[in-house]
């Protein structure tokens, strides 16, 4: 394969694309699914986060290299060990025309604490405290090393906006996770884009924002017309027609076939989603014996996934930190072992084996339906025999918050990219109260777990912080506490002229307000 492959670009680049025409373009995009609500708080996802940096604009946004940009907030200012000063942007218009305060972010901020997927972020959080019309404080509980990294997550709605109830009588503000509410069909944010037509699963069109707040941002794209394309060939097929302009993601199987093209131009860049299956200790009396979890861990050859089914495109997982994170443990190897499996599930008594459910999406992750369908041949190798049903995304998470299977796949991007974060939501014990556990489908519980996910929160002794997450990592691997199974590398393609590589980064939000068309 021709080498292609683009490297991170850092911010100071956008300089850089300044000088390119600023005549205005329309970008066709097309995506393996559109967003499920237009309320950015109902699920804590990439298409939601994808939707929120076109609609909406974060205090602060995570750059290539992995700093902090000002963007709603201007500046900061750490006042002592609990207490953060921000200082917004004076003259930024919502959508509606009004202009954004403080009042907007306080709005939004006790919004993201009642929402069940935010909670779990922003439980660190005490306060958010008014100073006056362009200044507030972010208070939290104790000393807290990833303020910033939380302030991404907060981007102002307009509090006005939502104030109120709808035709209905409903609370305009109410957050109702896969229903219908003001929230899940109309938005009023600050972002580059609006939102003009929307019918779902079919298209999305994105008009540019006339009184959008960054002269600065070297943008020239008017108008984003976004079709979901479910299925791999077909979406890759309209780009390398020239029917839509860029498309994501890109399987594995189609990288050979775009990098040869002399009209597209590939972007990969390595991972941080770690995609796994979670055992439902409460649905299934089997799971609660640690020798069978280990059995199928042991079971399902993830090193073979990676290399058959994802064409080598991601890494084999042991843990749920990708290595560069805090809690990385570098001892966590891969550990396919298919008698040790066999003898495991013999020790606990289950040498014939049992039935189990299983659920997956099968246009969320890539290669998600082929990956569930091997997990469940390599699991029959053990007589473990598996009833899978696969869906779309829209119709899978309801599903998966039902817990409605025995073994569930789910993948995750840390949101603060720090390790706590896939403890935070993925394996300590679920409490609808503070949200922690809130994608924990398994119903893994660890009271040592749980502390020491904790107790990292306020550590700002890096030493100690670091000691205690591979802590962590050591004692669900030993638990076998969910299945590991890879880190997915990223792919995004375009045709020529169409400047990606400058708005993409690791999180997978690419900031479409900044593309750039030749």
């Amino acid at each position: 394969m021709k080498s292609k492959y683009l490297k991170l670009l850092i911010a100071s680049t956008f300089a850089g694309v300044l000088s390119v025409s600023a005549s205005a373009k329309t970008l066709k995009l097309a995506y393996d699914a559109d967003p499920v609500s237009l309320d950015i708080h109902e699920q804590l996802s990439g298409g939601t986060l994808q939707l929120s940096h076109m609609v909406c604009d974060p205090l602060v946004r995570w750059n290539q290299d992995l700093g902090f940009d000002p963007r709603l907030a201007e500046s900061w200012e750490r006042q002592d060990d609990t207490t953060v000063r921000f200082n917004l942007r004076q003259g930024v218009k919502f959508h509606s025309g009004r202009e954004m305060t403080a009042k907007d972010v306080k709005f939004t901020f006790d919004r993201l604490k009642q929402s069940e997927d935010f909670a779990g972020i922003f439980v660190n959080f005490t306060a958010l405290n008014i100073v006056d019309d362009h200044t507030f404080d972010l208070v939290t509980e104790g000393p807290y090393p990833l303020v910033l990294h939380t302030a991404t997550y907060i981007f102002p709605l307009d509090s006005e906006f939502y104030s109120g109830t709808d035709d209905n009588g409903k609370d305009k503000a109410e957050i109702i996770k896969h229903g219908d509410s003001f929230a899940s069909t109309n938005i009023s944010c600050t972002g580059p884009y609006t939102i003009s037509e929307r019918e779902q699963g079919v298209k999305v069109v994105f008009d540019r924002f006339a009184d959008y707040w960054d002269a600065d941002s070297p943008g020239n794209v008017e108008q984003i017309v976004m079709t979901p394309i479910k299925e791999d060939p077909t979406r890759v097929a309209a780009l390398l027609s020239g029917d839509v302009d860029f498309a994501a993601p890109i399987p594995p199987t189609d990288l050979e076939r775009i990098d040869a093209s002399e009209d597209v131009n590939l972007v990969t860049m390595s991972g941080t989603r770690i995609i796994t299956f979670q055992l439902n200790q409460e649905r299934k009396e089997e799971f609660k014996d640690a020798r069978v979890r280990q059995a199928i861990v042991y079971a399902i050859n993830n090193e073979g996934i990676v290399e058959k089914i994802m064409k080598g495109f991601g890494t084999a997982a042991a843990q749920q930190s990708p290595k560069g994170y805090q809690g990385y443990h570098p001892d966590l190897q891969p550990r396919y072992d298919l008698d040790k499996a066999k003898a495991l599930m013999k020790e606990a008594g289950y040498e014939d084996g049992f039935s189990v459910t299983m659920m997956a999406p099968n246009n969320r992750y890539v290669n998600d339906d082929k990956i569930a369908e091997a997990v469940a041949g390599m699991l029959a190798k053990i007589n473990i025999d598996v009833d899978l049903t696969t869906m779309p995304k829209a119709q899978y998470w309801p599903k998966f918050d039902e817990r409605a299977a025995d073994m569930m796949m789910i993948g995750w991007h840390s949101d603060t990219e720090d390790s706590a974060n896939f403890n935070e939501f993925l394996t300590m014990t679920p409490d609808e109260e503070t949200g922690y556990g809130q994608y924990n489908s398994g119903n893994y519980s660890n009271a040592e777990v749980d502390q020491l996910t904790l107790d990292s929160a306020k550590e700002t002794d890096e030493a100690k912080r670091i000691e205690m997450l591979q802590k962590v990592e050591q004692i669900l691997y030993d638990e076998a506490a969910y299945v590991p199974l890879h880190w997915q590398d990223l792919a995004w393609a375009a045709k020529n002229g169409v400047n990606i590589d400058k708005v993409l980064n690791v999180m997978n939000f690419p900031y479409l307000g900044d593309l750039v068309i030749d």
